[in-house]
C-alpha cells in the first residue's frame, strides 16, 4: 500500500464558468497544493520550486489553474508538459467546458464579469473568443469534462473518483455519506446503515451542525454503540480491502447512510477515512453527498 509514486501535476483549464473553480477547490480538499491563474511561461520555474528540495518530501501532488486570464501563449503548454513528463512528473491536463446557453445562464446567476470583457466584447462574443484562445489546450487535454448537465455535487464526485484518486499505485478508497431518503449511491461497493445509532439531530445544540464538527464528533465518540459499530466496520475493511486491491480495479466506494446524511453518516465516513490513512492507504478521499 506504500508503493512509491511519481509527483503528480494536474493542470485545470477550460472555459470560464465551466467548473474550474470547483475543480481546484476539490483538489485542494484532497490535499493537493493548488494555485490558480499561472502564466504558462512561469510554469517550469514554479513547478521546480514546488517539487524541488526542500518541498519534494512534503509536496507530491499539485493542481494548477491555467486559462485566458494569464494572457500568455497557451500553445506553449503542450511542449512544456511533455518536458515535465520526461522529468518524471505525472502531468495531466483536464479541460472543462459547457455549452453556450449554460455558460450564459451561469454568468447571469453569478453576475460576474467575463475575463475577456476588457476587450469590449459582449458576453456571447467573449465566450466565442475564449473558445478560440483555449483551443490549443483543448487539443492537448487528457480529458475533456463537459459540465452543462452536472451540478456541483456531481462534478465533485466525478473529479474525486475519476481524476483525483489513483496516483498512489494502489487501490483508492472513497468514503461517502448519504441520506437514505434520497436513495443509496448506485456506485457504492460497501453500504452501512448508521440509522441504528443515536441521532444527534435530537439534541438542539447539535442539530444545525454536521458530523465534521467537533461537537458532533465528541458527542458520538462518547456513545458506546457508536464506538463498537465503527470498530467492527474497521475490522471488516482491514480484512477485505487489501484483497480487493489485488484485483483489477482502481477504487472502492464505502458508503454510510443515515436519515438526513448530516450527522452519523458524515461522522463515520470521516472516521473510517482517518483510520484507512493510519493503516497506510495512500489514496483516500471523502465525499458527503448531501453536504458537499
Amino acid at each position: 500500500m506504500n508503493t512509491p509514486s511519481p509527483p503528480v501535476l494536474v493542470i485545470v483549464s477550460g472555459l470560464s464558468g465551466s467548473g474550474k473553480s470547483v475543480a481546484l477547490k476539490t483538489f485542494e480538499d484532497l490535499d493537493y497544493y493548488c494555485s490558480d491563474n499561472i502564466p504558462v511561461s512561469l510554469l517550469p520555474e514554479f513547478v521546480r520550486s514546488v517539487f524541488g528540495e526542500p518541498n519534494a518530501a512534503r509536496t507530491r501532488r499539485v493542481a494548477l489553474g491555467i486559462d485566458v486570464r494569464g494572457r500568455s501563449d497557451l500553445s506553449q503548454l503542450g511542449q512544456w508538459r511533455q518536458s515535465a513528463k520526461d522529468h518524471g512528473i505525472d502531468a495531466t491536463l483536464l479541460f472543462f467546458e459547457a455549452d453556450d446557453d449554460t455558460l450564459l445562464a451561469r454568468y447571469a446567476d453569478t453576475r460576474r464579469r467575463h475575463p475577456l470583457s476588457h476587450l469590449g466584447l459582449s458576453l456571447p462574443g467573449a465566450i466565442v473568443r475564449e473558445r478560440e484562445l483555449t483551443a490549443p489546450l483543448r487539443r492537448e487535454a487528457d480529458a475533456i469534462i463537459e459540465t452543462s448537465r452536472l451540478n456541483v455535487h456531481q462534478l465533485r464526485r466525478k473529479l474525486i473518483t475519476e481524476y483525483a484518486l489513483g496516483h498512489g499505485g494502489s487501490l483508492s478508497l472513497l468514503f461517502e455519506s448519504f441520506a437514505y431518503k434520497r436513495g443509496v449511491p448506485a456506485e457504492a461497493d460497501f453500504v452501512f446503515d448508521a440509522r441504528v445509532l443515536p441521532n444527534p439531530h435530537w439534541d438542539p445544540e447539535l442539530r444545525s451542525l454536521t458530523g465534521r464538527d467537533r461537537e458532533v464528533r465528541e458527542h458520538l465518540d462518547a456513545q458506546p454503540d457508536v464506538i463498537r459499530y465503527a470498530a467492527q466496520i474497521e475490522e471488516l475493511l482491514d480484512t477485505w480491502l487489501p484483497k480487493l486491491g489485488s484485483e483489477t480495479r482502481s477504487y472502492v466506494t464505502v458508503a454510510f447512510g443515515c436519515t438526513g446524511g448530516k450527522h452519523r453518516s458524515v461522522y463515520l465516513a470521516e472516521r473510517l477515512a482517518r483510520h484507512a490513512r493510519a493503516q497506510g492507504w495512500e489514496d483516500v478521499a471523502t465525499f458527503h453527498r448531501e453536504q458537499d
